[in-house]
């Protein structure tokens, strides 16, 4: 591709847009978008495959901006692309409700495809996005017809390398041989406190090239024509993902070039003007557009709605050829899921089972009918169930590498056509937080599966036995947290997971529980609300006992002794907060009925279940670390036993 001065223009014109938002808004990062704006535009200008028309195209090229401070640059992109954001909205930069926030969110301003800010995770969960490429290929091309053909770019900086998860991302993405990935590194030797000489002397190159990296080196980050080559070979390399290490200047041409300070501080007016003047601008105006380089933006936005009608021709003729493999497509990318996905006449348990293998045997169940259900765990397959045990090709392993995965699975969510799912102990979902969060704030839905979920960990001992973890993802808005008590609740359970647009958490036992195969038809409907009366006293209730999980076995043995001494109790199960919270309130008075005493039992902290359920509560929790002991012993040692939960409510009745 040849380049001439109104690429040179269209590059200012990006990087003068950047600053001035970032000046009208006295707040952001100038430093990035000045230093990288030629990388970014290398990409667009002539390798990114991009509909603005239709920003969800499904075979489009991803480009993620990981380094997702640098977003005035990302947001000037999509003004000059026409993605529907206008002037006004980049001058209400970092305003309320406006479409240009702080940080780039997905779901909220088009062509956006994923939230970033959190250093590595948009590295991480790009990696993903080029792993469902992958996957998806495999299901769906044939040699004639390459549905799915698309690159996933990522524009990345210092801080993104030196965050752990990008490690173990980079790993897995050279394991996984995906040769679409396309790493742009905006390496320009400063962090906010200084140099990069710091904290961060590791050789870059040599550690991509362990990781069976391809790696490009670019000398001068201002070289189109530079870039332009290296993008060229990165995309001819097939197996192997490709960085593009290029060495750029931070707040490229003002009087803050390769400073620290420029990193995050606003350039002031007197600095904005003299950054233009540098960069031969020809105007001093706020916000100012060339006619030229808008019409080569406009040219380049066209060549992209080319490439979307080229491939929907590719699209009807696939169709006409493989019908069959057509239908898969449109159930995959509509993430179909049959109104019969279980038989209810079916008797899928027996005996009393962990819910971590009642979870395996319902994935496997599930894959029969849900071609894009994907995923596997953190080197923890044989102890979380989570194999697929018919279709071992369907199995991702990501090695002990619980915070990639977390990052990854968003990125297979994100791209949508898979139902991907992540597994490890829930004690180590402490490795994953920072991609719970953000699956929650994008509300991608992801599966992350988390067995060993309580103190029933046993003789593991405290650091591996989840005390405050269930809990602390309660309190994770958005986030769908279930915690089934026997394998029939898991069995809905799991279909409430794939069926919702949310992500979602399940808590899976070690142990095994007691089936409640009489309750079928409470649980079927009942699990879905998230709470419900599980089954009713013989004589007139004058307690309620709720829980959730392994406890609830707990509480129909407690439930025995208080009506041997002629106390009526309702036994009431809890797999989910969220889901009850979102009923009606007349519902959640006939589940948990105000006038009466209640104990809730958790297997962990107990904080939280009174502000929950409301009223006259009595809670018995752990408020310690556990024990390293059998399971029974450490329920005991603990105090969650059916005596002590029969006494509490006895206490609660007479107080």
């Amino acid at each position: 591709m040849k380049f001439d001065n109104i690429d040179e223009l269209c590059v200012n014109t990006l990087r003068t847009l950047s600053i001035d938002m970032v000046g009208q808004a006295d707040s952001g990062h100038p430093g990035l978008p000045l230093g990288a704006a030629p990388l970014a535009y290398s990409v667009w200008s002539g390798h990114l495959k991009f509909s603005p028309s239709d920003p969800a195209w499904f075979d489009r090229d991803r480009f993620v901006l990981s380094a997702g401070h640098g977003s005035s640059l990302l947001y000037s992109i999509l003004h000059m692309y026409g993605y529907g954001l206008k002037l006004d909205d980049l001058k209400a930069f970092r305003q309320l409700d406006s479409l240009t926030p702080g940080h780039p969110e997905y779901g909220h301003t088009k062509g956006v495809e994923m939230t970033t800010g959190p250093l590595g995770q948009g590295f991480a969960s790009a990696v993903g996005l080029a792993l469902a490429e992958k996957l998806m290929g495999e299901k769906l091309n044939t040699p004639e017809f390459q549905l799915v053909d698309h690159n996933t770019y990522i524009l990345c900086g210092d801080g993104d390398l030196m965050e752990g998860v990008s490690y173990e991302a980079a790993s897995l993405a050279g394991t996984w041989k995906l040769g679409k990935l396309i790493c742009l590194y905006d390496s320009n030797g400063i962090t906010i406190e200084g140099s990069t000489g710091l904290a961060f002397t590791e050789d870059v190159k040599k550690r991509f090239l362990a990781q069976d990296w391809q790696v490009i080196e670019v000398e001068n980050g201002n070289d189109l024509a530079e870039l332009d080559a290296a993008l060229k070979k990165a995309k001819r390399e097939t197996e192997k993902p490709s960085i593009i290490i290029a060495s750029t200047h931070i707040g490229f041409a003002s009087p803050k070039q390769d400073k620290n300070s420029v990193h995050g501080e606003p350039l002031k007016p007197d600095e904005i003007l003299a950054t233009k003047k540098a960069l031969g601008w020809p105007s001093e105006e706020s916000f100012f557009v060339p006619e030229e380089a808008r019409a080569r933006f406009a040219e380049q936005a066209e060549a992209g709605e080319r490439d979307k009608k080229r491939w929907l021709k590719l699209w009807k003729n696939y169709s006409e050829a493989n019908p069959e493999k057509a239908e898969l497509a449109k159930a995959m990318l509509g993430r179909e899921i049959p109104d019969d996905l279980f038989n209810p006449e079916a008797s899928f348990f027996d005996k009393p089972v962990a819910t971590r293998e009642a979870g395996g045997k319902v994935i496997n169940l599930m894959a029969e009918r849900l071609p894009g259900l994907t995923g596997g765990s953190a080197d923890l397959g044989p102890s979380t169930k989570t194999d697929f045990t018919k279709e071992p090709a369907r199995t991702l392993h990501f090695g002990i590498r619980e915070h990639a995965m977390g990052s990854i699975l968003n990125g297979l969510a994100l791209h949508g056509g898979l139902i991907p799912f992540g597994a490890t102990f829930l004690v180590f979902s402490d490795y994953m937080r920072p991609a719970l969060r953000l699956a929650a704030v994008m509300q991608t839905p992801a599966v992350f599966v988390f067995t060993h979920d309580s103190i029933g960990v046993g003789e593991d001992g405290p650091t591996h036995q989840p005390v405050e973890h269930l809990m602390s993802l309660r309190l994770i808005p958005g986030l769908l947290v279930l915690r089934p008590a026997d394998a029939w609740e898991t069995l809905y359970a799991w279909e409430t997971a794939v069926r919702s647009k949310r992500p979602a958490c399940l808590a899976l036992s070690r142990q095994k529980l007691p089936l409640m195969t009489q309750y079928r038809e409470k649980i079927a409907a009942g699990l879905k609300r998230g709470a419900y009366l599980l089954r009713g006293p013989s004589i007139v209730p004058s307690v309620e006992l709720a829980g959730s999980g392994s406890e609830v076995a707990l509480l129909f043995e407690a439930a025995a002794l208080l009506e041997k001494e002629g106390i009526g109790a309702r036994i009431i199960s809890v797999p989910s907060f969220e889901l009850f919270n979102e009923q009606d309130k007349a519902y959640r008075d006939s589940v948990f009925i105000p006038e009466l005493p209640k104990v809730a039992v958790e297997a962990g902290r107990g904080a939280g279940w009174k502000e929950f359920i409301g009223g006259d509560v009595e809670v018995l929790g752990v408020e310690s670390f556990g024990k390293s002991a059998p399971a029974g012993q450490v329920y005991a040692a603990l105090g969650l036993t059916p005596q002590k939960i029969a006494d509490a409510a006895k206490k609660l009745i007479k107080g």
